[in-house]
């Protein structure tokens, strides 16, 4: 049977909602581990294993919410540091700042689904000691909507977003190449989601990102850049207090990468990632 929608009902899903006080304040901090020995980079035939290791942190304050997070990658030799044999390493930092209508004017923007509307600022910095020796530099802007769960979060941003960057590869230094790079401004669509529940009596979450970021110009060798995708997700058993301990405290699960066109590029080995891996977060 089909049921139609009357227009007292759209009116009412499309009519902003008007909710007393912001949402409560709230602040939380982990240290994370995750391993895969299947990632890949640009360029590399084989496959990759990487140890990270992750500082996050996440929290409200009087005018939104803000996110940092800092993945430190340690490669085996088949990704080596410039100019050495042994495991290039990595550091990459991203920080996030949501400026949400329900704190800035004490009422949140609501509307069917949506609970509240923010304006998202952003940096993304990397540094790395491969021979291609990146020194990523993205700043982003954009709005995001907050969609209303039981539970948890789920959040949609279209950012307008720009990436400096370097090339160390001697093939970046030939005449007519680039080894810095201002790219192109370009459009990014980002849903972020972390989504608590209970298979049985064992408390569950399902977590991550997705971000579609499209072309961004010529690269560094002058050939047009692709629309690429980021997945990075993970289900996690609460193991802390599966063993009796204190709740949100030590978490346990597999994860999933997935990664196409890696870093912007059309063609060649490595810029394609479907990576495994396990992944262990403490709570403090």
């Amino acid at each position: 049977m089909k049921t139609r929608i009357g227009a007292p009902a759209f009116a009412l899903f499309m009519t902003p909602m008007v909710m007393a006080g912001p949402p409560p304040a709230f602040s939380d901090t982990f240290i994370g581990y995750r391993y895969s020995s299947h990632f890949s980079d640009p360029g590399k035939r084989q496959d990759i294993a990487k140890h990270i290791v992750q500082l996050a942190h996440v929290s409200s304050y009087a005018l939104g919410q803000q996110f940092a997070n800092v993945d430190v990658f340690k490669s085996d030799r088949d990704d080596p540091r410039k100019d050495s044999s042994s495991g290039a390493t990595e550091v990459y930092l991203t920080y996030r700042n949501q400026l949400q209508h329900a704190r800035v004017f004490d009422r949140p923007l609501a509307f069917g689904p949506v609970k509240d509307v923010a304006l998202t600022l952003g940096l993304d910095w990397n540094t790395k000691n491969n021979a291609f020796q990146s020194r990523k530099r993205m700043i982003l802007i954009g709005p995001t909507l907050k969609f209303a769960l039981p539970a948890g979060f789920l959040d949609l941003s279209l950012f307008y977003a720009r990436e400096w960057n370097h090339c160390g590869l001697d093939s970046c230094r030939q005449p007519g190449n680039h080894s810095r790079m201002a790219f192109d401004p370009f459009y990014q669509l980002n849903l972020t989601w972390g989504i608590p529940f209970a298979l049985g009596s064992l408390p569950m979450k399902f977590q991550g990102f997705y971000s579609y970021s499209g072309e961004k110009g010529d690269d560094y060798r002058r050939n047009p850049t692709a629309d690429e995708q980021l997945m990075r997700t993970s289900l996690m058993l609460d193991a802390g207090a599966v063993l009796g301990g204190a709740r949100n405290t030590l978490w346990i699960g597999p994860g999933y990468e997935y990664w196409r066109n890696k870093f912007g590029n059309r063609r060649g080995d490595g810029i394609d990632v479907d990576a495994l891996s396990i992944n262990l977060e403490w709570h403090f």
